[in-house]
């Protein structure tokens, strides 16, 4: 059980109630501060005192002030005018994680909204019943509004959820469950759609898949320095601590435990003196992603347990400020740093691709083919993975460099963030995708080698890889086998190769 205050959610917490399906509950002490919050609402408007968001309209419409009698129709016509997403929904693992990410975010009690909300937030949660949000629409700034409204919809019965691998009406999985739907008080419609939550939970899965990738790059890698009789001697700790990035020394450390008894690794001079770089740069590459994707999980954290709407109360309603917490920009430009780290994961993969199936860069069967001319091999594995480096190059291109004015100018400068998260995600699906065909092209190079002289534990990842995707003994469509490995890649749990990797 994985408790909510508001304040210290992390990373990890987050992985075990996304994927491994943790319940949630929510810290006492935290709804104690959204009932003193929702109680300085409601004085507000007992007190006719003029409030934005409580009782006027919103973005341009600021100015207009709204009768007492309408603060509720106020809500609810904020969400449906809102929820204007269009395109393919989220996964639904990232619909789920703005679920928590929503409900960890009021409970922080700046946001003037009752207990009741937090609670249906965290109910559809545990009971796995996720909105239908559609990925396109948000500028990311006043908040992911579009996608947000769609949420808040199901909070109040209407829209689409997935429930039990169906996608129905949201009232159908509400019946089955014994849920009633919520009726919004004053300043609650805005407090739902007025945040960071879809580009935060877009980029929190992605970068929990990125994470997962920059590991995996590292043993494939390892792999294919054994298929290529790599040398050594770059990865050796002084070369590394002479520079002094941490994350570089961390990176030659994990390669040198993969390959610390391996026979088909070579040393300078033994074979030839030096590596091409994208053997023996591994540690300087991969390293400075793992740079990035360090400074994306700390930016992560501390949004993931941000005040991001507008309003925000304080000393118990005394302040009511309307500031700009909604904006995107620190995850928009986080996101536009993966979405290049891990299109370089990629970008390098596909040169060491290349240098295993290129006759002209090795002494290996030409395209690793079994019967070279009359089998073509690897040769087109490599022409995906240059198909997908380059889509990745195009998608790299920085969202959150563009801004375009919206409410009739007065929400000026806008993130894009969501924009960045989403086709980070985008980059991560295919990178794997390239890592995959490394992967395929590292095993079937250290099988010509020798299996027998593979390091202990790359021989251990050798088979299970070989569980999913059989040797190339003749062409066959290897568009499965790439797929096959992918998948892998994104299901394999790693504890046991980092456990085995602690204790050597």
């Amino acid at each position: 059980m994985v408790k909510l205050y508001g304040q210290n959610l992390t990373l990890k917490e987050v992985k075990k109630i996304l994927f491994k399906k943790e319940k949630v509950i929510a810290s006492t002490v935290s709804m104690e501060s959204v009932q003193k919050s929702r109680e300085a609402v409601e004085r507000i408007v007992h007190e006719q005192k003029v409030v934005y968001g409580i009782n006027t309209g919103f973005g341009k419409f600021s100015d207009v002030l709204i009768d007492k009698e309408h603060v509720r129709d106020l809500q609810i016509n904020l969400i449906r005018s809102h929820a204007c997403g269009v395109g393919e929904p989220f996964p639904k693992i990232v619909a789920k994680a703005m679920l928590l990410l929503r409900a960890n975010a009021l409970l922080k009690g700046y946001s003037g909204v009752r207990p009741v909300i937090i609670e249906r937030l965290i109910e559809l949660v545990n009971k796995d019943i996720i909105p239908v949000i559609p990925q396109q629409g948000s500028l990311g700034a006043s908040g992911d509004l579009a996608p947000l409204s769609h949420l808040a919809l199901v909070l109040v019965g209407e829209g689409e959820v997935f429930y039990k691998d169906r996608r129905m009406d949201s009232m159908d999985a509400f019946q089955i469950e014994g849920i009633q739907p919520l009726n919004l008080e004053a300043k609650e419609g805005l407090a739902l759609i007025n945040g960071t939550q879809a580009m935060t939970a877009m980029g929190v899965v992605a970068y929990l898949e990125a994470e997962q990738l920059a590991f995996e790059s590292e043993w494939i890698a390892s792999m294919t320095i054994e298929g290529l009789n790599g040398i050594m001697d770059a990865f050796s700790e002084e070369v590394h601590l002479a520079r002094g990035y941490i994350q570089q020394v961390k990176t030659a450390e994990r390669i040198r435990t993969y390959l610390n008894d391996s026979l088909l690794t070579t040393v300078q001079g033994e074979l030839r003196v030096q590596d091409a770089y994208s053997i023996r740069c591994i540690p300087q590459v991969h390293g400075a992603t793992w740079q990035a994707l360090d400074y994306v999980k700390e930016k992560l954290e501390i949004e993931m347990n941000a005040a991001t709407d507008n309003p925000l109360i304080f000393n118990e309603g005394e302040k009511v400020i309307s500031g700009g917490n909604f904006h995107g920009q620190p995850i928009a430009l986080a996101m536009d740093f993966m979405k290049i780290a891990v299109a370089e994961l990629a970008n390098i993969s596909e040169r060491r691709i290349e240098r295993l199936v290129n006759p002209q860069l090795n002494d290996l069967p030409p395209f690793l083919s079994p019967e070279p001319g009359l089998q073509s091999g690897a040769m087109i594995m490599q022409y995906v993975a240059a198909s997908l480096v380059s889509e990745n190059k195009t998608l790299a291109h920085p969202a959150s460099v563009d801004s375009i004015p919206s409410s009739a100018n007065q929400e000026d400068h806008v993130s894009m963030g969501t924009i960045a998260a989403r086709h980070a995600y985008q980059i991560i699906q295919n990178s794997r995708r390239v890592l995959a065909i490394e992967f395929i092209c590292a095993m079937q190079a250290v099988e010509i080698r020798g299996i027998e002289k593979m390091a202990s534990l790359t021989r251990k990842l050798y088979e299970k890889g070989r569980e999913k995707v059989l040797t190339i003994t003749k062409d066959r469509i290897f568009s499965k086998d790439i797929e096959e490995a992918a998948h892998l890649l994104k299901t394999i749990d790693l504890s046991w190769i980092m456990e085995a990797i602690e204790k050597l």
